[in-house]
Formats: structure tokens, C-alpha cells, sequence
């Protein structure tokens, strides 16, 4: 891999792994508009028990290339170079400028939608009924009380093995899912305490969200390729009206009705009501709100924009 792919491919892989944490646009979604969903889709897939045969035929070398392994080792540094600054990053914003990041994010879905949405070869009767019924589902989402989220293992190998999925699917972000189960709040500073104190709770919680990614992420990918090969415009259909749905779990102004105390003795949000500006019980940063959303908007088009439409090797 030359040089050029290789940092083009890594800072790719790093929009992908900071788009995971923030509750806004996909993994995804990034891996479709910079041109590298098909051939990530086809890697995951790659990965089976037929991979045994290859090693045993070809070894290390064969296993490798069957792989894919310079794409993936590369996209794979950059994502994880792309969730540490996101981990770090966004909950620092989450701290200090909520209404601004929330705005960034609505900007950044809205985006998100008119792009998928652009994908579909042909509206017709089907494919509009989806996209309403995908709006119907995903604001009912936001308004009916949010699970509470649960702290159990076994939880959080289930929240894995859901959210992972929105990685390779364009249009859902996993964190959004993770937002939706009540495990956002916590998943997010476990990763964080993991990556600055290695504490082993920590670490446990971390690994088992990891294996539950894993198992999600192996099976997913080929309900995915089924699903897209053979509707792909209904599925992206519908997958647009979710997104569309879901803005008001992102409405930056959104007054705190109950919270409720994690498991490190923090208060932290459960039922919130999205209000107008002059209704919010806070500073509403109107002109400060509206510029990050605006620029949350066109980064998406950006992105598409400057990403290349070829395959990179």
C-alpha cells in the first residue's frame, strides 16, 4: 500500500471510530460517503471457518490476503486512534458545551439522511411507506421512556452485539443505539477510565462490550449483504426515515424531567422533554448553536466531497 492510501485510508478509519462514539452519523454511514463500504462489508464477511482451510493450505501469507489484512489492519488504527480522541473529546464537550455538541450532531444527521436518501435508485409506493414507517418507529423511540440501561455483563455483551451493528450499517449510529438501551452514560466513561487507569472493572466491562461488538459485528455483516443485495433501495429507504425520526433525541435544547445515579454515584439524565430556545432552563447559546449546526451539516458534504470514490487497495 502506497504511502498516500495509507494515511488517506487511516484518517478514514478515524472519522469511522469517532463517528462510534458520538450519538450523531454512523461508522457507516462515513464508510459509504468516502467510498470504502463495499469492500469493508466484504472483508468483515471474509472472516468464517473457512478461513481454517486457507491457513492450513496457504498459511500465514494466504490468511492475510484472504483477509484483506493491509485494508483492515490500516482502517483498524485509524478507528481506534479515532475513539480514543473521540472518548476524550466528546465527553469533555458533553461537560462543558452540551447545547453546541447536540447541535453538531443534528446538523451532522440531517446530512447523514439527505445522503442516504440520495442512494435510493427509485421512490416509488414502497420505498416512501418504508422511510414513514422508519420515522414512526424512531420518534416513538425518543419519546417513550428510555430504558434505564442495566449495569449486568450480560447486558452489556447484548448492547455490544446491537450498537456494533450500526458500524457497517449507513444511517444508524451505535452510539445512538447505546443512547435508545439507557448505556451511554456508562459505556462511554468505562471506556474512558479503562484507557486512563486500566482498571480491571473497567477493563472486564470493556472486554465484554468488545466480545459482544465481535459476535454482532461477524454475524451482522452478512444479514447486511443479503439485505442490500437484493433491496437495497427499501432498505435505504428506511433507514433514512429512522434517521429522520431520531432528530429529537438530538434537539440540542431539551430540559432534564428525571435523572438518575450510575453506578460511580453520578446524576445523570433519564427523562428529558426537546423545547424551544426561549423555554430551555439554561443558556441557550442560540447564535453559538446554530453555526455548530450548520457546520455539522456540511461535514458531511464534505466529506463526501473529498472522499474518493475508488476502491483503495
Amino acid at each position: 500500500m502506497k504511502n498516500s492510501s495509507f494515511i488517506s485510508l487511516a484518517l478514514k478509519g478515524m472519522a469511522m471510530g469517532i463517528a462510534e462514539v458520538i450519538p450523531g452519523v454512523s461508522g457507516g454511514t462515513i464508510a459509504f460517503i468516502t467510498g470504502i463500504y463495499e469492500k469493508l462489508l466484504d472483508t468483515i464477511k471474509a472472516f468464517s471457518p473457512s478461513l481454517i482451510g486457507v491457513f492450513k493450505k496457504e498459511g500465514v501469507s494466504g490468511l492475510w490476503s484472504a483477509v484483506n489484512g493491509a485494508f483492515l489492519a490500516t482502517l483498524l488504527i485509524g478507528m481506534a486512534t479515532g475513539v480514543i480522541v473521540g472518548v476524550f473529546g466528546v465527553t469533555h464537550l458533553l461537560e462543558t458545551y452540551p447545547e453546541m455538541l447536540w447541535a453538531f450532531f443534528f446538523g451532522l444527521i440531517i446530512s447523514s439522511a439527505i445522503f442516504i436518501g440520495k442512494q435510493v435508485s427509485s421512490w416509488g409506493i414502497t420505498e416512501i411507506l418504508l422511510m414513514l414507517t422508519g420515522v414512526a418507529v424512531a420518534y416513538y423511540i425518543t419519546v417513550a421512556s428510555p430504558a434505564q440501561g442495566n449495569e449486568a455483563l450480560w447486558y452489556v455483551f447484548l448492547s455490544g452485539t446491537i450498537a456494533i451493528s450500526a458500524l457497517i450499517l449507513p444511517g444508524i449510529s451505535g452510539s445512538f443505539i447505546l443512547l435508545i438501551m439507557g448505556m451511554y452514560s456508562f459505556i462511554i466513561p468505562t471506556v474512558k477510565n479503562a484507557l486512563k487507569t486500566f482498571d480491571s472493572e473497567s477493563l472486564l466491562t470493556v472486554g465484554v462490550f468488545a466480545a459482544g461488538c465481535l459476535l454482532g459485528l461477524t454475524t451482522f455483516s452478512r444479514v447486511l449483504s443479503w439485505t442490500f443485495k437484493n433491496y437495497k433501495s427499501p432498505t435505504l429507504a428506511l433507514l433514512t426515515g429512522f434517521m429522520l425520526g431520531s432528530l429529537n433525541k438530538l434537539w440540542p435544547w431539551r430540559n432534564v424531567l428525571s435523572t438518575r445515579v450510575n453506578s460511580k454515584g453520578e446524576t445523570v439524565p433519564f427523562l428529558e422533554e426537546s423545547v424551544l430556545p426561549a423555554a430551555y432552563d439554561g443558556n441557550p447559546y442560540l447564535v453559538g448553536v446554530l453555526i455548530t449546526m450548520l457546520l455539522g451539516f456540511l461535514s458531511v458534504f464534505i466529506i463526501e466531497r473529498l472522499g474518493t470514490k475508488n476502491e483503495v487497495v
